[in-house]
């Protein structure tokens, strides 16, 4: 697997705990089991947690940012998109923001709408200024 696949399924992750119930760390054997991650299982197991930790702040930054769209009229592949690229800029220092922001728009333009690409980028972009601002 390599670490654009382990972002892929992290994001499917995402989208998937959303769709059936909500991002909650105990339901993490569902989705990671007999899943081979290979060299990226650190990251992906320290993503899962930082998402269910961090939930309410990874949220709070993408409402703050969305330009008054709040988050249940945000699809939920985009959503999902956002909450793994604000996770990883916001407590994964190792990733460059960069990084976080180019991979998740490439995965709006996999996954999303024709806009997802721009206004995800829009989104990241602002938190990103905002993060450095700090």
């Amino acid at each position: 697997m390599t670490k654009r696949e382990a972002r892929e399924f992290m994001m499917t992750v995402l989208y998937r705990m959303d769709l059936v119930g909500g991002i909650d760390s105990d339901r993490h054997d569902e989705f990671f089991q007999d899943v081979q991650l290979g060299t990226h299982k650190k990251y992906c197991e320290e993503l899962f947690s930082l998402a269910c930790n961090k939930i309410a702040e990874i949220d709070a930054a993408i409402t703050r940012h969305s330009q008054r769209w709040s988050l249940n009229r945000i699809p939920k592949t985009d959503l999902a998109v956002l909450r793994l690229a604000v996770c990883e800029i916001l407590f994964m220092k190792r990733i460059p923001d960069s990084v976080a922001v180019n991979e998740a728009v490439e995965l709006a333009h996999r996954y999303g709408e024709e806009n997802s690409p721009s206004y995800i980028n829009g989104i990241l972009g602002s938190i990103v200024r905002e993060k450095n601002d700090d």
